[in-house]
């Protein structure tokens, strides 16, 4: 059968059909995954196209999946975190969705008070386990979509749940029909993809889910989860771990619209911000996150990234708020106590911070030359200079202009005025008498002081009117 593609503007082949392949043994894929070895990487070199879709979005997954690996927040934090979301996806709604857990009573006030909230940009959405009760408690809610756990890799359907595919399939049509009978929208959790039989269990379960929605009159989202981070950005990847040829086979043959994909990436092997923008490239409108990308094990893929990548990919932020990424930092280390490594790009204290004279030189000169963009405007967070034996005068300097904010005031002091000087001068003795650690900010403001009060003085009254 030929259909017209208005995508690619020519005629294309559209009559695929894949059927169920019921096996009496699990295909585990032991050529790639041998478990006593590191997992191989083979290629087919056959291709797909790029099909970035009309519009593309992120979801948040802070309050489920990236939850499970840290201590529980509390409703009071949930909430704050759930407005800092809002504030951050903008009015466009970038950050369309925000999954909770719903078991406990701690969660159920968190997510009512979130609804009550009337955001309409992240909508509250739900993670539930395939029973009766569950179903019901998540109408009670008043929730409109939830999440449904299908694992499609034979370890999930023969070692861990002890059923054949076939058996498989029908236990998620039927979960699938008891929700659709309840008017809730089914996001059913393509789980351990990247170890799946692709034709033989993936597409036909999709396509089976696609047109239950289709008779209901209830659109089904797939997402395609990237359990332990097996995925492969790489052109010409074989499947199962080919993230082009998952998202163009659930698109292309299964049929599923690019507004009803989404991925779920893990970082296992340093791939799941790679992996994710690969997925937009390649037909999926949605890439799930968790905010400083929490998660199991390695984590999920970081949401504060992938805002920078929709920036990059579009040309626009579209209304995001990128300043919401800082507070998203500072209060998960002020209020919640968690420990972001300090060279986390956009979110460490040091993601913009250089240590050697030369770059901090470079940065007294003109910012552009050692900052990857105006950090400042868009994070609020303005390129700084740590002071150590290695920074030299230009790294003093720019500690004064970044600390009292001198920066465009007409104020700026330059590296051989005499507050410099003397301040180095300190700064070389402390080294000279064994210390081996960054100067922080405190200590530098004390030698000011004491080089210079009334130059000091005269700083910090600048620094209070310019904020």
């Amino acid at each position: 059968m030929l259909t017209y593609s208005n995508s690619t503007n020519m005629l294309e082949q559209s009559a695929y059909k894949f059927s169920l392949q019921d096996r009496e043994e699990p295909n585990l894929y032991r050529d790639l995954f041998d478990y006593d070895s590191v997992p191989k990487i083979s290629f087919n070199h056959r291709t797909v196209p790029l099909n970035m879709p009309d519009n593309i979005w992120i979801t948040d997954t802070t309050f489920r999946d990236g939850q499970q690996s840290t201590s529980p927040f509390t409703v009071e934090q949930i909430v704050h975190l759930y407005k800092l979301l809002h504030k951050l996806g903008g009015p466009n709604g970038i950050i369309r969705q925000s999954e909770f857990f719903v078991y406990t009573q701690k969660d159920r006030e968190a997510l009512k008070e979130c609804m009550e909230l009337g955001y309409e940009f992240p909508e509250v959405t739900s993670w539930i386990r395939a029973n009766e009760n569950d179903f019901t408690l998540i109408k009670e809610l008043g929730l409109k979509e939830t999440g449904i756990l299908v694992s499609c890799s034979d370890y999930h359907i023969y070692n861990k749940m002890g059923l054949t595919r076939a058996q498989a399939m029908d236990k998620y049509l039927g979960v699938v029909k008891s929700v659709l009978a309840k008017g809730i929208r089914p996001r059913c959790h393509f789980e351990d993809i990247t170890r799946a039989d692709f034709y033989g269990f993936v597409v036909p379960l999709a396509e089976a889910l696609n047109n239950l929605g289709i008779e209901a009159g209830i659109p089904i989202k797939i997402r395609a989860c990237d359990t332990m981070g097996y995925g492969i950005s790489y052109p010409g990847a074989a499947l199962p771990r080919s993230v082009p040829g998952i998202i163009y086979g659930l698109n292309h043959y299964a049929g599923i619209p690019s507004e009803l994909l989404e991925w779920h990436g893990h970082n296992d092997f340093y791939k799941v911000v790679t992996n994710a923008a690969t997925a937009w490239l390649y037909g999926s409108s949605s890439v799930n996150c968790s905010m400083l990308g929490i998660g199991e094990r390695t984590g999920n893929c970081p949401l504060e990234a992938m805002v920078i990548e929709y920036a990059q990919l579009r040309g626009t932020t579209d209304g995001m708020d990128l300043s919401a990424i800082t507070e998203i930092a500072d209060y998960f280390e002020k209020a919640i106590g968690y420990e972001i490594p300090p060279r986390t790009p956009f979110v460490g204290r040091n993601f913009n911070v250089t240590r050697a004279g030369i770059h901090a030189d470079g940065l007294l000169k003109n910012e552009e030359i050692y900052n990857i963009f105006n950090t400042e405007k868009l994070l609020n967070r303005p390129a700084t200079v740590a002071v150590d034996s290695h920074s030299g005068l230009a790294g003093i300097a720019h500690w004064i202009n970044g600390f009292f904010r001198l920066n465009g005031s007409g104020e700026e002091i330059d590296k051989r005025s005499d507050i410099v000087l003397a301040i180095k001068k300190l700064v070389d003795l402390e080294y000279e008498q064994g210390r081996n650690t960054t100067m922080g900010d405190a200590e530098l403001e004390v030698m000011l002081q004491k080089v210079n009060f009334d130059e000091y003085e005269r700083l910090a009254h600048i620094h209070l009117h310019k904020k």
